[in-house]
């Protein structure tokens, strides 16, 4: 379970067809938990609120996409930002599972929130085009390298100005972390399997930035943050 040497990938069970929808739903809670005691949407806002402050008057919103999006905690958390700050910033959140985008889009309307969500597959479908800013968290280490490489370069693809990638940093830290905060705030049994499983299935912030060159990104910088994750930013020159 810790050892970190290489990446070790198991299936995960929210990554199994036929998941109980209930089960489903209580996994997204969980982690809707982890993502508030984690900071995700904290580690991203800096770099989309620089940008909305420099867009043009008379450009419009700054124009976000959420890839992977889950049960839209991230993307609902980036859109109460913005309306915090007064800042013009449109998210949507798109997700390969139905049921997830059903649940993502119930929590957006409980909390008065205007975020759009979508079903969508990213590794497939394309990408809508629009989007001034395209991000993914947490949903990197899910993947085999070339699926990781071919997502990277789809988002740049897609996206007119900025990407950002938030995931799990493999480490010894890293592992334990995720054992404790899987058992501490969920009982979802699906979290309590795939936290680990995730976190010995991450990648380390060299094996991004090596991943990010074979898709074919230029300049991209990578900052860890708490807790032993890290975040990958490719700006379009």
């Amino acid at each position: 379970m810790f050892s970190i040497a290489t990446r070790r990938r198991r299936p995960e069970l929210m990554d199994q067809p036929g998941l109980d929808d209930r089960e489903h739903a209580r996994a997204l809670s969980g982690l809707r938990r982890i993502n508030v005691v984690s900071r995700t949407a904290a580690a991203l806002w800096p770099s989309l609120a620089r940008l909305a402050r420099e867009q043009p008057q008379g450009a419009g919103p700054l124009r976000v996409l959420d890839i992977a999006t889950g049960g839209g905690d991230t993307a609902v958390a980036l859109a109460r930002r913005a309306e915090r700050s007064g800042l013009a910033i449109e998210i949507d959140g798109c997700d390969l599972s139905a049921q997830a985008v059903a649940i993502a889009r119930d929590r957006a309307a409980a909390r008065g929130s205007r975020v759009r969500f979508f079903t969508l597959d990213a590794l497939a479908a394309p990408i809508p085009e629009g989007y001034d800013v395209l991000v993914c968290s947490l949903f990197l280490h899910h993947l085999d390298e070339d699926d990781a490489v071919l997502l990277l370069r789809r988002m740049a693809a897609a996206a007119n100005r900025l990407v950002l990638v938030d995931d799990l940093a493999r480490s010894r830290v890293g592992c334990w972390l995720a054992w404790i905060a899987c058992y501490t705030l969920s009982r979802s049994r699906v979290v309590r399997y795939d936290g680990p499983v995730s976190a010995a299935a991450a990648f380390t912030p060299a094996e991004a930035l090596d991943l990010a060159r074979r898709a074919g990104l230029g300049g991209v910088t990578i900052r860890r943050h708490w807790p032993q994750r890290f975040l990958l930013s490719w700006c379009r020159s």
